[in-house]
């Protein structure tokens, strides 16, 4: 599914930046520009411009705990005797005789930084015009001490106008998803600028208005699909051009490692995308978007659905009134014809993250009920028999004839708590976990509740799913 509002929320709530930090940031910038208007910096100054993600209008909060960074260009006319690395030195020393900056500044490469207390920075890069000739731009790299010939203004304008192609704001807003994708998962590495340059570049001309970029879910599908059926006919890292200045190849940032992980990462990520986009099952589909995007995706609707097995019950009461106060006791009395279909599909429930195996294997699950986690055997239990609170169970996990897998295979725990004991006790869980030892995990009883366990079968060597049980019930009284 689309999910078209929650994508709004998620990108309102999670991804951009906030209201107050534009704010913030706003407010920085025109004091930083005043500030250098009145300097002794050198050149004349011809003008400012943003640049980069808040220029592209593709900048995302950070994640907790980080900082996030944006690029002011100051345009200046060349300086006779001037060399590159004067450029920024010279507007460094600056702002080190400044009261208000004095300690907050950096020196970089290209830019001077001004850092405010682990919050946001401000990197200001000289950009000289007309050194060349009258229409000239170039950044200043003071590291080898040399020119570079740049295009600021026309990439900002590369970028709208491919914006304006896909319509409603969706590269963006794509941009801004894949961004956000980047940082929460950790895995893979693209900046900022290439990632730009690579969404822009698979929206067409010809695109304009068609049904591929109706909105932004489907417009980030179309995106991620052509981009990776783009990288997997090159296995090797390709030339990526600055689209407005062919001299500057951006994949350079890319050695062949980290190009073949992006690669297969994206590979990956399209598949789980086409799965949530396609998915007809509304609780099916949030689930799916969350492995794509963690659990803040449709975070309230998810806590919303932790609750399923009591409006089940409630709404079976009206026939069998009195006899059961939640799905406990409607499972006691009708048994496995009392789950409701969605159970074992809750949003919060979180999606295999391994690519399928070609070969696939029966996974089963036997339970031994235990006095406590390392108490006495007391008996075998099956799925869907009433146990007591307070005791503790071992599954293992088997082949379809009570055999162990090999030592090529490992056992992982999807362990998932319903109903609203676990739910106040914020320990819905639904996440995976590893075997104690061998092909067995042993969990204790602690919540009132209809919960599931089940066993999926991992190789070890090639991390590929080769199969998975059916849901072991657990019906805590």
């Amino acid at each position: 599914m689309k999910l078209v509002t929650h994508f709004n929320s998620f990108l309102d709530d999670e991804v951009n930046l906030n209201k107050t930090r534009v704010e913030l940031l706003s407010d920085s910038v025109e004091a930083l520009k005043s500030a250098i208007k009145g300097s002794n910096f050198g050149p004349k100054i011809l003008d400012f411009a943003a640049h980069g993600s808040w220029a592209h209008g593709t900048i995302i909060k950070p994640l907790p705990g980080d900082e996030f960074d944006t690029d002011l260009l100051v345009f200046v006319e060349p300086v006779n005797g001037w060399e590159a690395k004067d450029y920024v030195n010279k507007l460094g020393a600056f702002f080190d005789g400044h009261n208000t900056y004095k300690d907050k500044v950096r020196r970089y490469s290209h830019c001077v930084t001004i850092e405010y207390a682990g919050e946001r920075r401000i990197d200001i890069a000289p950009c000289v015009k007309g050194r060349v000739h009258q229409d000239s731009y170039e950044v200043c790299n003071r590291t080898p001490n040399a020119f570079e010939l740049a295009s600021p203004l026309a990439y900002t304008d590369w970028v709208n106008g491919r914006n304006a192609v896909a319509g409603g704001n969706d590269l963006k807003k794509v941009t801004r998803l894949l961004k956000y994708l980047r940082d929460i998962k950790t895995n893979f590495t693209c900046p900022s600028f290439l990632f730009t340059t690579l969404v822009g570049s698979h929206i067409y001309d010809s695109d304009k208005g068609t049904a591929a970029f109706a909105d932004t879910p489907t417009c980030l599908k179309t995106v991620i699909g052509r981009l990776d059926d783009w990288l997997q006919q090159n296995s090797s890292v390709p030339e990526i051009r600055n689209p407005v200045l062919w001299s500057e190849i951006q994949s350079r940032v890319w050695n062949q490692t980290h190009y073949s992980n992006f690669r297969d990462k994206i590979n990956l990520y399209r598949g789980w995308i086409d799965d949530a986009y396609n998915e007809v099952d509304r609780d099916e589909s949030i689930g799916k978007w969350q492995r794509v995007f963690g659990d803040a995706f449709a975070a309230g609707e998810a806590k919303e659905a932790a609750h399923v097995s009591e409006s089940v019950a409630k709404s079976a009461a009206l026939v069998l009134a009195g006899q059961f106060r939640d799905l406990v006791d409607l499972v006691k009395i009708k048994g496995r014809e009392a789950l409701p279909a969605r159970i074992a599909r809750l949003p919060y429930v979180h999606r295999p993250r391994w690519r399928a195996a070609s070969q696939q294997y029966t996974v089963k699950v036997s339970a031994d009920l235990h006095v406590s986690r390392y108490g006495d055997h007391i008996r075998t239990v099956s799925s869907l028999e009433p146990v007591q609170k307070g005791r503790a169970i071992r599954f293992r996990a088997m082949n379809n004839v009570g055999i162990p897998f090999s030592s090529g295979f490992k056992i992982v725990w999807r362990v998932t708590n319903t109903d609203k004991a676990a739910y106040d006790a914020g320990a819905l869980r639904g996440d995976f976990y590893s075997s104690d030892s061998g092909a067995s995990r042993t969990e204790e009883l602690s919540y009132r509740g209809v919960h599931f366990v089940e066993a999926f079968l991992v190789g070890s060597g090639d991390n590929r799913l080769y199969g998975k049980s059916e849901p072991f019930y657990v019906v805590i009284e």
